[in-house]
């Protein structure tokens, strides 16, 4: 009898041991998977902001059609203009522009600004305007996660919800705005399930989108990540 006692006492003893242990490492291990997957979704919502804010650039508006973001980073071509020389302050003060500047034809046309010799000005004062693809422009040559920018990490093939509004601010103006976003149930899907309901939680007991998302449909914060 007193060997069965003992041996019970080493089994709850090994059990209340792993206890502890779990009860130490799971939130542990749960935080670093955690870490490692939150630095993926961010990476391609920085992605996804850099895109939709040249192409505010271009259109004047974001799109919440991850096909048309697409088929613009991977199709479009944005202007870049290549400059040499500025204008001086005494040029600035008399009304010359750079595109003034380059309707200059005559020596008494560029007297009125202050240029004394024509030749010489246009020798130092280029402005050429060259095309580049819009790929290019934002994420580098080698960049290959353009037809996967709509799509969440670790998940299959899940989509980021991508949405448009504006924003209409006293004076009437309105702002566009933006926001893509994926909730922690998504793609956080696969580890500790109490871990993810504790982290859903906590967000909503703070008021705060129980996911990682950058911008926003309903007021205007400059497209910040909630990570941020």
């Amino acid at each position: 009898m007193r060997i069965v006692f003992t041996s019970l006492l080493v089994v709850a003893s090994i059990f209340m041991a792993y206890l502890c242990y779990s009860s130490i490492m799971t939130p542990i291990e749960f935080n670093e998977k955690k870490a490692q997957r939150d630095n993926a979704v961010i990476q391609r919502l920085k992605d996804i902001r850099k895109a939709e804010v040249q192409y505010k650039e271009m259109y004047g508006s974001y799109t919440g059609s991850f096909d048309t973001l697409i088929n613009f980073v991977n199709n479009e071509q944005i202007p870049v203009i290549m400059k040499l020389g500025e204008l001086t302050d005494q040029q600035l003060e008399k009304g010359l522009t750079d595109s003034l500047a380059l309707t200059l034809s005559t020596p008494e046309d560029a007297a009125k600004y202050g240029i004394e010799d024509l030749d010489q000005f246009f020798a130092n004062f280029k402005r050429d305007t060259s095309y580049v693809s819009v790929k290019k422009s934002l994420f580098g040559e080698n960049y290959n996660g353009v037809d996967s920018m709509a799509y969440v990490p670790y998940t299959n093939n899940v989509k980021f919800e991508l949405a448009t509004g504006e924003y209409v601010t006293k004076s009437q103006t309105k702002i566009p705005l933006f926001e893509a976003k994926v909730p922690f149930k998504t793609y956080l899907n696969g580890l500790n399930k109490q871990e993810i309901i504790n982290l859903v939680k906590q967000a909503e007991t703070l008021g705060r989108y129980p996911g990682l998302k950058v911008g926003d449909i309903y007021e205007s914060n400059n497209n910040a990540g909630n990570w941020e």
